[in-house]
C-alpha cells in the first residue's frame, strides 16, 4: 500500500473517531444537564402523588399512568399492521411499481413533522369521528407515526433470514404462511424488536401530536376515551408556561431514565433473541 493511502485511512480514522467522540459528548452533556437540575427534585412522593395546582406543586403518578396509556396503546395498534405490511413486502410482492409505490409512501409518512400528524389526527379522530382528546386518539395518532419505523425494521429484519431457510421448510413440505409464522418470523425477531423500540422511544418522547390530540388532562384516566397527559406534554407546559422550572426538569429526569431503562431492557431482549437465533447482536 503505497504512503499517501496509508496517511489517507489514518486521517479517515481520526476523522470518523472524532464525530464518535463528538456524538457521545453531545448525548452525555443533554442528560447530564438534565440530571443535575433534575435529580434534586425526585423523591418518592413526587412519583407517587397527583399533581397539584396545574403541576406547580405534588407529584406525577398520572402523568406517569397517562404515558404508559398511550405508549401501549400507540404501539399495540402499530405493530400487527407494521409487521404485517413488512411480510407482505418481503414474502409475498414480486418487485415493481407496486412495490416502489408502497416504500416512496412510507418513507415521506417517516418524513411528515409530527405536527402535521397532530393535526390531522386532531381533525379526523377528534373532530370527525367525534373521539375527543382521548388516549384513543392519541394512540391512533402515534401508531400512524410510528408506522413507518416499525415496517422498515421489519422488512430488513425479514431480508436477513437466509432463503436456504425458507427453501429447506418448503421442502418439507410446509405450506408459505406455517413457513413464515414458524420459520422466517423467529429468525426476524431482533430486527422486529428494534423497529418496536425504536417505535417506543418516538412516541414516549411525543409531545405536539399528542398534545392536540390526548389533551394534557392531569386526572388518573381510567379508559383509553379518558383525556391524559404524557411526560413529554407536561415538561413542556411547566417550562414554556413558567409553572415550575423545578418539577419540570424533575420530570424530564424521570422521562430520560425510564427511556434509558426501555433501551438497556430492549437491548438485553435483543441479545437474548438474537443469540438463540444463533445471530450476532
Amino acid at each position: 500500500m503505497k504512503a499517501s493511502a496509508r496517511l489517507e485511512e489514518k486521517i479517515a480514522k481520526l476523522l470518523l473517531w472524532l464525530f464518535a467522540i463528538c456524538t457521545l459528548l453531545v448525548l452525555f452533556s443533554i442528560i447530564a444537564h438534565i440530571l443535575i437540575n433534575g435529580i434534586s427534585g425526585l423523591s418518592w412522593d413526587f412519583i407517587t402523588q397527583e399533581p397539584k395546582r396545574m403541576g406547580k406543586e405534588g407529584g406525577i403518578f398520572s402523568i406517569i399512568i397517562g404515558t404508559i396509556y398511550l405508549t401501549v396503546a400507540g404501539i399495540v395498534l402499530a405493530t400487527p399492521i407494521g409487521v404485517g405490511a413488512a411480510i407482505y413486502l418481503t414474502e409475498y410482492v414480486k418487485k415493481g411499481r407496486l412495490v416502489q409505490i408502497i416504500r416512496f409512501a412510507t418513507e415521506a409518512l417517516a418524513a411528515v413533522p409530527s405536527i402535521i400528524f397532530g393535526l390531522f389526527g386532531f381533525v379526523l379522530l377528534v373532530i370527525t369521528l367525534k373521539m375527543g382528546w382521548s388516549i384513543l386518539s392519541g394512540a391512533l395518532t402515534l401508531a400512524f407515526m410510528v408506522l413507518p419505523t416499525i415496517i422498515r425494521a421489519a422488512e430488513e429484519g425479514i431480508k436477513t433470514v437466509p432463503d436456504s431457510y425458507r427453501e429447506g421448510s418448503l421442502a418439507l413440505g410446509a405450506t408459505k404462511w406455517y413457513t413464515i409464522r414458524k420459520v422466517v418470523l423467529p429468525s426476524a425477531l431482533p430486527g422486529i424488536a428494534t423497529g418496536v423500540i425504536l417505535g417506543i422511544g418516538r412516541a414516549i418522547g411525543e409531545t405536539a401530536a399528542v398534545i392536540l390530540t390526548a389533551g394534557s388532562s392531569l386526572g388518573l384516566p381510567t379508559s383509553i376515551l379518558e383525556p391524559t397527559r404524557t411526560l413529554s406534554v407536561h415538561l413542556y407546559i411547566l417550562a414554556s408556561e413558567g409553572i415550575s422550572t423545578k418539577n419540570a426538569y424533575a420530570s424530564a429526569t424521570v422521562l430520560i431514565i425510564v427511556i434509558i431503562i426501555i433501551n438497556f431492557l430492549a437491548n438485553s431482549l435483543m441479545g437474548k433473541l438474537a443469540g438463540r437465533n444463533g445471530q450476532s447482536h
